[in-house]
């Protein structure tokens, strides 16, 4: 389902979808894009803009909107998480981190790992 949400990003580099589940139920989902109000144009002349968000960082914050909370919930993603992203799922309360494909940075795991988050690597066929 994570990959499925991703096909919702504009980014053309690359699209990352998440959902956050806490007792079997989606709680909050995300994909990688801009801001909202801003054109869902994410790359300029090849490059992302730095403002764009990550699809961890979207459903996250997505949960902070909403009267629910992360506390010991599973947050499936398409992509290895970034240290940045890393840090928001620590302080969101997320216990567990499932992931299909591996980034060539390994930063954002290892700090996962550090703080006692389980994290899986569960690769899926591509479409």
């Amino acid at each position: 389902m994570a990959r499925i949400w991703s096909e919702n990003s504009y980014c053309q580099r690359r699209q990352v979808g998440a959902l956050i589940v806490k007792n079997k139920m989606i709680i909050s989902d995300g994909y990688n894009g801009t801001p909202s109000g801003f054109e869902n144009i994410c790359e300029e002349n090849g490059v992302t803009k730095p403002y764009v968000l990550h699809a961890e960082a979207n459903a996250i914050t997505k949960i902070a909107r909403s009267g629910n909370n992360s506390e010991g919930a599973t947050l499936y993603v398409t992509d290895s998480p970034c240290i940045e992203c890393a840090k928001l799922i620590i302080q969101a309360g997320i216990k567990r981190v499932v992931y299909a494909r591996d980034y060539r940075l390994t930063d954002g795991i290892d700090l996962l790992r550090r703080a006692n988050i389980e994290v899986e690597l569960m690769p899926i066929e591509e479409k």
